[in-house]
């Protein structure tokens, strides 16, 4: 299962995007907030993937935030949304006023969403309020130019406990001071010390 694409970006449209790594384009659904944040074509971006496989298909979903992916695998366990409609939901509506519409059995507004009915609305309640944050998703800043060394420290981050959004914006705010060059051990650090505090 590809869990993870960092690659060149070959091409982009608000649904789609090519992302080339080590000589194979990738062709990878995503939602209109992702194609929003996307750096230039040419440019190197890094997606969370989700892999759905059906007897016919493969498909790839992207995302540049990891809240992100998480939304829209709870929103396929969902009776009658697939990942073709969860795609459409997240572009139809700010993830974190949708998850406050889902926790506040706010269907009126979730039928606002395109291919969003009332039955389909009336089942995203049921089976999601008690599954998502009443505090909303934390979609943070994408870290969608992270070097291998910010991957890196980010990855140990998340091994010590602490949650990657958290771990993203304590390294967006050593990366402010212009740190970014230093070497994994001190990017970790001044990363950790901003976290501990």
């Amino acid at each position: 299962m590809i869990a993870h694409l960092r690659g060149k970006l070959l091409a982009k449209h608000p649904n789609q995007v090519v992302v080339e790594t080590s000589g194979i384009g990738y062709d990878v659904t995503i939602s209109v907030p992702t194609f929003s944040d996307l750096p230039d074509v040419g440019s190197e971006v890094a997606l969370y993937i989700h892999t759905h496989v059906r007897e016919d298909l493969i498909a790839l979903y992207g995302f540049l935030r990891p809240a992100e992916k998480q939304l829209f695998e709870k929103l396929i366990t969902v009776s009658g949304i697939g990942p073709k409609l969860a795609i459409t939901i997240l572009s139809g509506m700010p993830a974190d006023d949708m998850v406050s519409a889902i926790c506040g059995n706010d269907v009126p507004r979730l039928t606002r969403i395109p291919g969003i009915g009332k039955k389909t609305a009336e089942r995203m309640v049921l089976e999601l309020r008690d599954k998502l944050p009443r505090e909303g998703i934390s979609t943070g800043t994408p870290l969608s130019s992270a070097t291998p060394v910010e991957e890196d420290v980010l990855s140990a981050l998340v091994n010590l406990g602490y949650q990657r959004a958290a771990a993203e914006r304590g390294l967006a705010s050593v990366s402010k001071n212009g740190k970014t060059a230093g070497s994994f051990e001190s990017l970790f650090r001044e990363t950790l010390g901003i976290l501990s505090k």
